[in-house]
């Protein structure tokens, strides 16, 4: 199996923890201290509050990778459904840590969810969601080698110089600069920059979108996805990514019900 558990990987070992918990729901908080608590767990995720040491006091939490992925060089155009979704539930589980009344605190949302169909609302700006990029590393949490992504509402106050490298500009990468990046790479429209309300992009009410790359003469070059297969959405069992570097062949046929409707000029 690609991206198999790694012995002796802390992450793995929380991931395991959130395996024992059940999918697809929000978690009661473990009361041990021995273990973390873990606030969400679905195929794709497990989701933990930090409180050995968060850089926030008004919360921090890590969004870590089920599969042992080790950093965000392995992922593709075909992962940006996931990286929606880790902004999604980076933002719908650090607004669920806001008291009522926190001025922050918009419309009531709804339960976290990896598969949305509606967009999401904007992003609090004293929300930071996103990723350090290697070799930087918090070393408060030194796992370098398994993809997570880090949540936490400003102001990080309880960050220190030294660990405020690893969340400053040279080592962060926001995940909404990632997503842009990538679709950017696939595409032809300026996503990151040179568009005025990018909070409120309309591309982004798509999660898919630029999740498919190909060539002028229709050869499909998309790369396999680490994402769990969904059967409900026909999805097939992913492959290893050294089969994925490879274009796949052009479709001979298009599937029943997928054909493209002509255009009549």
């Amino acid at each position: 199996m690609a991206f198999a558990p790694k012995s002796g990987c802390p992450m793995c070992g929380i991931v395991a923890q959130g395996r024992r918990s059940g999918l697809d729901s929000p978690l009661s908080p473990v009361p041990h201290s021995s273990q973390h608590e873990i606030l969400w767990r679905d195929d794709n995720f497990t989701v933990y509050r930090e409180r050995g040491s968060p850089v926030s006091s008004k919360g921090h939490i890590i969004i870590a990778f089920n599969l042992h992925v080790p950093s965000i060089y392995t992922l593709s155009s075909s992962d940006l459904p996931l990286l929606v979704t880790v902004r999604e539930l980076g933002t719908r589980l650090l607004t669920s840590l806001l008291p009522p009344s926190s001025p922050l605190l918009g419309p009531q949302t709804a339960t976290p969810t990896t598969h949305s169909s509606t967009p999401l609302q904007a992003r609090p700006s004293n929300f930071r969601i996103g990723f350090i990029t290697p070799p930087f590393r918090d070393n408060k949490i030194p796992v370098t080698d398994h993809l997570h992504a880090h949540a936490y509402i400003l102001p990080a106050d309880q960050l220190g110089w030294f660990r405020s490298i690893a969340y400053g500009a040279l080592a962060w990468y926001d995940v909404d600069d990632l997503i842009a990046e990538i679709r950017e790479s696939v595409s032809n429209n300026r996503v990151k920059s040179g568009y005025a309300n990018r909070a409120a992009a309309p591309i982004d009410m798509v999660p898919d979108a630029g999740a498919r790359a190909g060539t002028a003469n229709g050869k499909e070059t998309t790369q396999s996805s680490v994402a769990s297969p969904d059967i409900e959405e026909g999805r097939s069992t992913p492959t290893p990514s050294s089969s994925s570097l490879s274009p796949r062949p052009p479709l001979s046929s298009p599937s029943p019900g997928g054909s493209i409707p002509r255009l009549q000029v």
